[in-house]
């Protein structure tokens, strides 16, 4: 299978879109046509663990990937997860029910593909024939990060360098990666916001001069953000899973349209969703979930992508604390019927002018695909506080989105009885401030204090990874403005 630029400029193999990262032209790498997967591969897959789920799509797609080695590496990524079953679904009342991804080394959904991705790029460089060493080149908004830095930790022929908003990101996240172990690993502070990191990343992959200079030093970029297909693709199977563990519990009947609900900043857990209803999963709505920077929400109710003149907003679900939608380009293409043109004059506009609109027709078949919704701060404590007290259950501020949300599409379209999954994307232990706050009413400085209590309010078990956390040593300190990111990498690449 190739995959073309959405830009219209670059035609390449799954390995060349996995080692780039972006393509030449600016552009996000998408399949040249989509695979399906038939109502016969649906009931093949029942009887399959996550992992083979996980690695039967994604050599739909990567066909040049060695099958048993797709599988070897599912295996060994999802072993490392918490529990026996990577992604688990919840019930939480006739016909809605929580799709839990925060069971992996660094507690939130971004370890579903990131475990993964080392082994994705090791073999597509191999596979190229590159042999240069590679920097993962990450912007993160708090959950990307450390993930990324636990995927690629020690890899061989490999060095990963995080930027992060300096006070973009939640106390337990920041400490999470400014903790990293590793040689090849480095974690660096932007003053800005995420969207000034992302757009700092971004000019360093279009920038022939940075290339050269990397080059200069025996060193290839590549990406681990969701602009990279190779993140993306394994994002796409825990909706088939969680579509077949609802067959399973008998639930629903093979063919039965389900929706999701899914927490969104950056448009790429959403989009997952929408590639595995591209690719014949019975997907109905996908119900797009912000916080109060609704840019998305805004998008698909009114047809205008515009971030010139919006004030951008930091928030209690921090990983959703972003304006610039990078994934949105991908859905923009497709519904564009697939106008490489097109699209590049709409990413121009948004680069230059901060905005672009898209047709009439295009917003109406957008709008049958997707339901948005935002949540106020107000709003997802009280949805917080209200299932927990219902029935026991706690929720991170993100999946406290997600639910507020699902609420306000349950009211506005009583008529829709189909079964709702909604997706959590994060351990409340991550956030656990906001998280007491939201169940108590109480404030607490320290973010062990708050997991202490939210432990003995819940009895939810505090995840490993969360609970050494207070004793490693802070390695990473250094604190930049925008314009210096480059001068970082060169120093952490060194002569």
């Amino acid at each position: 299978m190739y995959f073309i630029s959405t830009r219209g400029e670059e035609r390449v193999t799954a390995a060349q879109a996995i080692v780039q990262g972006l393509a030449k032209d600016g552009g996000l790498f998408v399949p040249e046509v989509f695979p399906t997967v038939s109502r016969e591969e649906l009931e093949e897959m029942l009887g399959m663990s996550y992992a083979e789920r996980a690695a039967f799509v994604l050599s739909k797609y990567l066909e040049e990937y060695d099958k048993d080695g797709l599988l070897a590496a599912c295996e060994k990524a999802y072993a490392k997860f918490e529990g026996s079953d990577p992604a688990p679904l919840v019930k939480i009342s006739d016909g809605v029910y929580i799709l839990e991804l925060f069971h992996g080394p660094t507690c939130a959904f971004k370890d579903m593909a990131l475990t993964l991705l080392p082994y994705l790029l090791r073999t597509g460089c191999d596979l190229v024939g590159i042999k240069e060493q590679i920097l993962i080149l990450v912007a993160t908004s708090g959950d990307t990060g450390k993930a990324a830095l636990e995927g690629f930790k020690d890899a061989d022929g490999v060095k990963i360098m995080v930027f992060y908003p300096d006070d973009g990101v939640s106390k337990m996240q920041k400490l999470q990666m400014c903790t990293q172990e590793g040689e090849n690993v480095n974690v660096v502070a932007v003053k800005g916001n995420f969207d000034d990191c992302q757009t700092a990343v971004k000019k360093i992959f279009n920038s022939e001069e940075c290339k050269e200079a990397l080059l200069s030093k025996n060193t290839r970029l590549s990406s681990a953000n969701s602009i990279n297909f190779g993140r993306l693709a394994p994002q796409i199977a825990y909706y088939f899973s969680a579509y077949l563990d609802l067959i399973s519990a008998g639930q629903i009947e093979m063919g039965e349209e389900v929706n999701f609900t899914v927490p969104t900043g950056n448009f790429g857990n959403i989009l997952a969703a929408y590639y595995a209803k591209k690719m014949g999963l019975p997907v109905g709505k996908l119900v797009c979930a912000s916080n109060k920077n609704n840019v998305l929400t805004d998008f698909i109710r009114g047809g205008e992508y515009r971030i010139v003149g919006r004030q951008f907003h930091k928030t209690m679900s921090p990983s959703m604390d972003i304006l610039i939608s990078s994934n949105l380009e991908r859905f923009v293409f497709e519904l564009s019927g697939r106008d490489a043109p097109l699209t590049a004059e709409r990413m121009k506009s948004l680069s230059e002018r901060g905005t672009y609109t898209i047709s009439p027709k295009e917003k109406e078949e957008m709008q049958r695909e997707f339901f948005a919704g935002f949540s106020s701060e107000d709003d997802t404590v009280e949805t917080i506080y209200d299932l927990f007290t219902e029935i026991g259950y706690p929720m991170d501020t993100h999946t406290g989105v997600a639910m507020s949300v699902a609420r306000e599409y349950f009211e506005k379209e009583k008529d829709d009885k189909r079964n709702m999954v909604i997706v959590s994307t994060a351990s409340p232990y991550k956030f656990p401030q906001d998280v007491l706050y939201a169940l108590t009413g109480n404030d607490v400085k320290d973010s062990f204090k708050g997991i202490k209590r939210i432990n003995v309010l819940t009895a939810m078990k505090i995840p490993k990874s969360l609970s050494g956390l207070r004793d490693k040593p802070v390695r990473f300190k250094t604190s930049v403005p925008v314009s210096k990111a480059f001068d970082e990498i060169l120093n952490f690449l060194g002569d």
